[in-house]
Order: structure tokens, then sequence, then C-alpha cells
């Protein structure tokens, strides 16, 4: 057995150059924004874009403030169609039922499920609620989740988004 290394100067410090010992790393520079990391957006969507083409059905402020909520809230329009919407025709089909109180339920439960989260850094929560499904025969109502989710809105401004179970 020998003490010489298999390449020489790799355990011998003696070995190495003026330059590898005067070398010092560059300091770490924080990236002043997400641009100076990622370059440019290709293509930015927003709350309000997704809002004036009927993707989101925004809330109005003074219904959330009534049901104790006090961030602006919109649902996708599949969650309003499954859950809020309701005509005069489905009244005369199934049961006596309007938007109005639907909103309600799909707001109150949403407060009560806000409320309950364990931990408040959770974002993104279940939300169940009863209603009457729009198949022009239910009479009753059936249970059902939405998956409300803060974030942060065109602003930065905090916003609550109701979504159906399922859909990103």
């Amino acid at each position: 057995m020998t003490d010489k290394p298999l390449m020489d100067g790799a355990a011998n410090p003696d070995r190495l150059s003026n330059d590898a010992t005067r070398w010092t790393p560059e300091p770490i520079r924080p990236a002043e924004s997400l641009t100076e990391i990622f370059g440019e957006p290709i293509d930015v969507y927003t709350r309000a874009m997704a809002i004036e083409d009927g993707s989101l059905i925004e809330v109005p402020a003074d219904v959330t403030q009534e049901a104790g909520l006090t961030i602006p809230i919109a649902l996708t329009a599949s969650a309003w169609a499954d859950n809020v919407a309701w005509s005069d025709e489905d009244t005369d089909r199934q049961t006596v039922q309007d938007e109005t109180g639907r909103l309600w339920d799909v707001l109150w439960m949403t407060g009560i499920a806000l409320r309950r989260r364990r931990n408040p850094a959770i974002l993104r929560f279940p939300v169940e609620l009863h209603r009457i499904p729009r198949d022009g025969r239910s009479r009753d109502a059936k249970k059902t989740r939405v998956v409300a989710e803060i974030a942060s809105g065109d602003s930065g401004e905090p916003v609550l988004t109701i979504s159906q179970y399922g859909q990103d």
C-alpha cells in the first residue's frame, strides 16, 4: 500500500496554483423582480379580463359583506351554473328557489369553511353545501362540494375564487 495520491496535487494543498487560492465567488445578488429572472411574460390573463369575458362571475361587494366576508369574491362560470343559477322555469319544474338565496347559501357556507380552517396559512379549502340540482326533477337538496381559494388579485390584493371541485 502506498501513501501516494491517485493524482499528483490532489491531496497536497501546496500544489494549488496561485490563481486557485485567490479566487473568491461573486456575492449573491437578489433578483429585483420576477421579470429579471424569467423575462417578459408572453401573455397575461387577469382576473378583470376573466370577469369581463364571463369566465368568472363577480359577487357584488354589498352581498359579500352582508354574508360576513370582507374580500372580493367571484365564482367560476361552471360553479355559478351548478350552484347558484336558477330560473323561473326551474321553479316551475322543480321547487321554489331563487339565485339570491342560492348565492347566499354558497357565501354563507364558504364563510363557515373559511373560519373552520385549522391553519390560516391554508389558502385553498373545500366548502361543503347542500343545493337542489338543476336537473328538472329534483326537489330535495343534495350534498356537493366546491373549492374556495384565496389568492392575489390583479393589484396584489387578496381575493377569493370559488370553483367546482376538481376544476383548476
